[in-house]
């Protein structure tokens, strides 16, 4: 006997069963880790498809990790648009802390799924690649540095203050996010061959050579300041006596046989520093 024609129901279904499974998959038909397949897929799934970001990776938005206020239409953003910009948010935060503490080659896809309390599926959907994700978590990483120093209350009329807070800024920040510093020394491993791929890494060195260029030009135009010293050289001035000092202080507590790390070193070495940019600096 011949099989009934399928009716409008079910024909509509098996219509949409591909679409379900090319959702899923990984972008270019790669599959998710192993395991990943057999969990049920997660209402994230269905999330509106994300704007192509640079090297062609998937984006959830362009706000660079932070909550979108309006929709590309400039309308607010609704229920869809918030879930998948905290799905890709949480993916970001696990993958921060797994990488710094692991390193690129030592964290693993379902470690920052599970961390994030997601789906293997949707890092690759967000980020396509674990390379991908690492690229966006250094991205982040500068982000957040880059937000935090345009957040200071700078008075450049009186540039010697704003000149020592600028300095106090980067080396309280490192110490307070030391991810910031782990995260970099896994990239220099590699070569900055991951970052090299971002169209946005030159983007965040803007602001920093603007504030400190900023601070340069009003101590230069009271007299106080050389004029021969470029925001470029003094920012790499100030960066490297802080990272340097954070980044190796317990190797060099062993080297040169005392605690680096003790409150009262640090507070020594935060006042030469800035006594020695000081004097870099100082006209004549």
């Amino acid at each position: 006997m011949a099989k009934p024609a399928a009716g409008p129901k079910t024909a509509a279904k098996a219509a949409a069963r591909p679409a379900v499974r090319k959702a899923a998959a990984a972008p270019g038909g790669r599959k998710a880790d192993s395991g990943a397949d057999s969990r049920k897929v997660p209402p994230a799934a269905t999330e509106r498809k994300a704007a192509s970001g640079a090297n062609g990776r998937k984006t959830a938005s362009t706000t660079g990790g932070r909550m979108p206020v309006a929709t590309a239409a400039g309308r607010p953003p609704g229920v869809r648009e918030l879930a998948a910009h905290a799905t890709r948010d949480a993916i970001l935060r696990a993958a921060t802390k797994v990488f710094a503490k692991q390193g690129f080659a030592g964290g693993r896809i379902e470690q920052i799924s599970k961390a994030a309390k997601s789906y293997d599926r949707m890092i690759y959907y967000y980020f396509g690649s674990k390379e991908g994700l690492f690229i966006a978590v250094l991205e982040d990483t500068y982000r957040r540095f880059n937000d935090a120093e345009s957040a200071l209350a700078l008075d450049t009329t009186r540039p010697l203050d704003a000149l020592d807070t600028v300095i106090r800024f980067i080396w309280t920040y490192y110490q307070k996010n030391p991810e910031f510093i782990t995260l970099l020394n896994t990239e220099n491993l590699h070569r900055g061959k991951h970052i090299g791929k971002s169209l946005r890494a030159r983007e965040y060195s803007s602001p920093a050579l603007g504030i400190t260029g900023r601070v340069l030009e009003s101590g230069a135009a009271q007299g106080l300041f050389r004029t021969d010293v470029s925001a470029r050289d003094l920012y790499l001035m100030i960066a490297a006596m802080g990272y340097f000092y954070l980044s190796n202080r317990h190797t060099l507590s062993a080297f040169l046989g005392e605690n680096l790390d003790s409150p009262e070193a640090m507070a020594h070495w935060e006042a030469f520093v800035i006594d020695a940019v000081r004097r870099t600096v100082a006209k004549g």
